[in-house]
């Protein structure tokens, strides 16, 4: 190439002995050389540009360095080691063009930059024209708000079910990433559910407004189904004061049988919850769902487990919160069960229910 045969000299002079100023003119005119013929240039071509620039960029200044990252950034065939570099500075000035637009990087090198460096580099890579599943899953599991907002937003990027999992959780505390995860047409089934689920009623009016027509009846759908489960939801408890009054109790080696029935007797629901949960060694929340459910076993299984006897287990059963009432019938069927009721069998499902509690608590902490 005779062209840059010519610049030899010069190049050599710059690269040994000249000063930085002389270096970046040099850049400059290699530069410009490179853009004149890139469209006609072999790869042969291109590796003997990506030496010369490659040994030109050591030890010149910042604004070079952009201006450089930016002209080269949209080139079809740019000099690839000098990419890398550029994509690689730790100013996102230099690196953000390079990461923006140039083709020529591949899913290896964003999966290292994405690692290695903070959340403007992967802003500036979420911005990419594409994205497969391999560099958005490192962005997802690294990015902040901005970049999560930003990878959803971008149609040209695909989203792997491990990503669409970690967006809903965190769209939880993000009404906005909320409406930009519900409308990407890729989102799984159950996951856009989840996501409907746990939005707000603010969120979910401005997805009705915002999204695409034939998804509308579906998010309608799914909004009455929302509405209607809240709505058949016992009201929260605090059993905080009762579990004080329990522990007391039972500090004192006052808490058993009597004091369960005493509870039951006098209508107080949160006490004779917290009294069970003492007794039996499960959650509170745990019993208390176990007593708001439609069928009345589960307190047969605890009472009888612990050894209590039906002159205890009915007025407990009879406590049952609002809504929630037995009748007389059922009542009846509940003692015959009770009296069939072995107390080795309730003794492993109450071990289950132990057991079971614990482990979900464990995982939780992991």
């Amino acid at each position: 190439m005779p062209a840059i045969t010519s610049l030899i000299p010069e190049l050599e002079e710059a690269l040994e002995h000249g000063s930085i100023e002389q270096r970046e003119r040099t850049l400059e005119r290699v530069t410009a050389l490179f853009l004149q013929g890139a469209p006609r240039f072999s790869e042969d071509h291109v590796e003997l540009f990506d030496d010369v620039l490659s040994r030109l960029i050591i030890e010149i200044s910042k604004r070079a360095l952009v201006e450089l990252s930016t002209r080269l950034a949209p080139v079809q065939n740019a000099p690839v080691m000098v990419l890398r570099r550029l994509a690689r500075d730790d100013d996102i000035a230099v690196a953000g063009p390079v990461l923006v637009q140039s083709k020529r990087l591949t899913d290896f090198d964003l999966i290292d930059i994405a690692h290695s460096h903070g959340p403007a580099h992967l802003l500036a890579i979420s911005s990419r024209a594409e994205l497969s599943t391999g560099v958005t899953d490192i962005l997802v599991s690294r990015g902040d708000r901005d970049v999560l907002r930003n990878v959803t937003n971008n149609e040209g990027a695909r989203l792997s079910g491990t990503s669409y999992e970690v967006l809903v959780r965190r769209a939880e505390q993000d009404g906005l990433l909320a409406e930009r995860v519900a409308q990407r047409s890729d989102i799984p089934p159950q996951l856009f559910r989840t996501l409907l689920t746990q939005a707000t009623d603010v969120v979910r009016q401005k997805l009705l407004a915002s999204t695409r027509p034939e998804r509308r009846e579906e998010i309608r759908r799914i909004i009455a189904k929302v509405a209607r489960e809240v709505g058949s939801k016992p009201p929260h408890r605090d059993f905080a004061s009762a579990q004080q009054s329990v522990f007391a109790l039972h500090k004192a080696g006052k808490l058993g049988e009597a004091q369960l029935s005493a509870f039951a007797k006098a209508g107080q629901y949160e006490e004779t919850a917290a009294a069970l949960s003492a007794l039996c060694k499960i959650p509170v929340d745990v019993v208390d769902r176990l007593m708001s459910g439609d069928r009345p076993d589960p307190v047969l299984i605890m009472c009888k487990a612990i050894g209590f006897e039906w002159s205890t287990v009915r007025p407990v059963m009879l406590v049952r919160p609002e809504g929630h009432r037995m009748s007389p019938k059922t009542i009846d069927t509940a003692l015959a069960n009770f009296d069939r009721l072995s107390l080795t069998t309730a003794e492993r499902v109450l071990r289950f229910w132990q057991v079971r509690q614990s482990h979900l608590a464990e995982s939780v902490q992991v």
